[in-house]
């Protein structure tokens, strides 16, 4: 019966208008309004059968799974009526695996960059190894000077304004010397989100005040080579804290997108000084000063301008290279090849960025998340995984009403990265395991807990920081489509902060295999959840923080 519904809605959602996508999320909040109040349990037996309608219906797929059509069409490529989609060779792919891994790249890459380093990240730390990078920067910009030629090297770090002003040292005065020595080859700018302003920005103490909303966007870019990962510029990210990362080598498309992505952003945001004052660029609505409508607005506008101009020129590129390989397949054969001697390999993996921004009415990454989920078929396999297991409403709700088999990674309470925090934040790794409790009992209520299993990661003297989603397809034993960035899945990655991921979608057996020993190895070390689980001394959970963690369940 839940197919047939699911199967009729699914005919229903084709009466909507297409690209309507604002209007399935809309439908899906007001039920969400709607069923408040009522038991919740009984609520959802009869409300999941609605799933497929309450998110953006997508194209029907004709084609079989993860496979090419002649026009090199696969069953994820409406994705780029959204964002823009940039084809490469998956042996310009690589996975990473370890902290360590990712700050020698790091480094090896700023040492090698002659025109652009680009860094977007919610903070830069302020121990030994972030010292080291801030001169490796220093040292490539000084070669960059003495160099014969002209200096064609810039150098642009995007990141969050309360969290890199905290304290005394922080990555303000980290960053200050390269402004003074560099002024005119480096920009340091510091987001700071329009919802924390007036009364609330007074009385907000620090480290607080960053619940409002993020920088949240870590991306790390280096000429035409580009680093996707859910890590920050921190000495635990470089050493003991598991994310993922991921490189695109020679991809000039790709870094030519996060470079004005950032740069977008950065015009939007307070522009650090060699004294350590902040101002605006000339002209530019202040962010918690100015009216927070018009800022928002401007924006929604220079995001939006930098995806729809990416868009057309992908666009422009795909028919260019569809109209070059109709004449090519015209010529004679020892033509044809002699003519595509020099060219790039056909593209076997496809980028499409996805970018979060609530606060500037910007969804993208939330819609095709929520598609993605809905449309996950029978016998498909999913393998999710936060460092914060907070999800939306509408994430959860549609894990529980589809059919597809999930796997849910997160942290286990010693891996927590609050773990053994001072003061209030010390109980937020107790709040994670009252909501996976109260999610693991939503799941043996519908006896699903087969068909969606949590697992909590452990490592001794660890913390645990990946997010992401891999894909398999019904049949396969690789992963075809993963999900690699900055959001958590939570209610801050979706309202509140500043987000950006990719999907990067793979027909390459030897890139498939690479993602599936990415997923393998952060699995391997975890356990499955059952209800002994929460039966442990170490899952106790305070009275006060059950009282607490619905109200505050938003901001963390």
């Amino acid at each position: 019966m839940a197919a047939g519904g699911a199967a009729l809605w699914r005919r229903l959602s084709a009466w909507l208008p297409r690209g309507r996508l604002g209007l399935a999320a809309l439908l899906g909040r007001l039920s969400d309004r709607l069923s408040l109040g009522r038991d919740r349990r009984a609520r959802r037996s009869s409300w999941l059968l609605l799933a497929p309608l309450l998110t953006p219906p997508v194209p029907m797929v004709t084609t079989s799974p993860c496979s090419l059509c002649p026009e090199g069409a696969h069953r994820f490529q409406w994705i780029r009526n959204l964002v823009p989609e940039f084809g490469i060779s998956s042996s310009h792919v690589k996975v990473l695996s370890s902290p360590a891994e990712f700050y020698e790249l790091l480094k090896v890459q700023i040492k090698t960059a002659q025109q652009r380093v680009v860094m977007a990240s919610l903070y830069l730390g302020t121990g030994l190894l972030e010292q080291e990078l801030v001169d490796c920067l220093e040292e490539t910009l000084e070669k960059s000077l003495q160099a014969k030629e002209s200096s064609n090297l810039r150098v642009s770090i995007l990141l969050d304004y309360t969290r890199g002003s905290r304290g005394r040292k922080n990555s303000r005065t980290m960053l200050i010397p390269l402004l003074q020595r560099f002024p005119e080859q480096v920009r340091v700018s510091l987001f700071h989100t329009p919802n924390l302003r007036g009364l609330l920005r007074l009385l907000i103490p620090e480290r607080f005040n960053e619940t409002i909303g993020l920088q949240h966007i870590k991306v790390y870019l280096f000429d035409d080579n580009v680093i996707l990962s859910g890590a920050n510029l921190s000495d635990l990210y470089f050493t003991n804290r598991q994310d993922r990362y991921v490189l695109l080598q020679d991809s000039p498309e790709i870094a030519d997108f996060f470079t004005e992505l950032v740069d977008a952003i950065g015009d939007l945001s307070l522009q650090l000084q060699h004294d350590d004052t902040v101002q605006m660029m000339e002209g530019m609505v202040h962010p918690y000063q100015g009216d927070k409508m018009a800022y928002c607005e401007i924006a929604n506008q220079r995001v939006m301008e930098v995806i729809n101009s990416a868009r057309t020129r992908q666009e422009l590129l795909h028919a260019k290279a569809f109209h070059s390989s109709q004449q090519g397949s015209s010529s004679l054969p020892q033509q044809g090849s002699q003519a595509s001697g020099g060219l790039k390999p056909e593209p076997d993996t496809w980028i499409y960025p996805l970018i979060q921004m609530k606060p500037f009415g910007i969804q993208i990454d939330e819609m095709v998340t929520e598609t993605l989920l809905t449309e996950a078929e029978w016998d498909a396999r999913v393998f999710l995984t936060t460092g914060y297991f907070n999800l939306t409403q509408a994430y959860m709700d549609l894990i529980l009403g589809t059919r597809a088999e999930y796997r849910i990674l997160l942290a286990s309470p010693e891996v927590n990265g609050f773990f053994g925090a001072k003061g209030v934040a010390g109980a937020i790794p107790a709040a994670y395991v009252y909501i996976e409790r109260q999610f693991y009992s939503e799941l043996c209520y519908l006896h699903q807990q087969e068909r969606v299993q949590l697992q909590e990661y452990s490592r001794a003297g660890w913390t645990f920081h990946a997010k992401g989603l891999w894909l398999y397809l019904a049949g396969s034993d690789l992963p075809c489509l993963t999900l690699i960035g900055s959001p958590n899945f939570g209610y801050r990655s979706v309202h509140r902060d500043l987000e950006a991921q990719v999907v990067i979608v793979t027909e390459n057996k030897a890139l498939q295999q690479q993602l599936h020993q990415e997923q393998e190895q952060l699995y391997l070390r975890s356990g499955v959840v059952s209800s002994s689980t929460f039966e442990q001394p170490n899952r106790y959970v305070k009275l006060w923080v059950k009282l607490v963690t619905p109200l505050i369940k938003n901001f963390f």
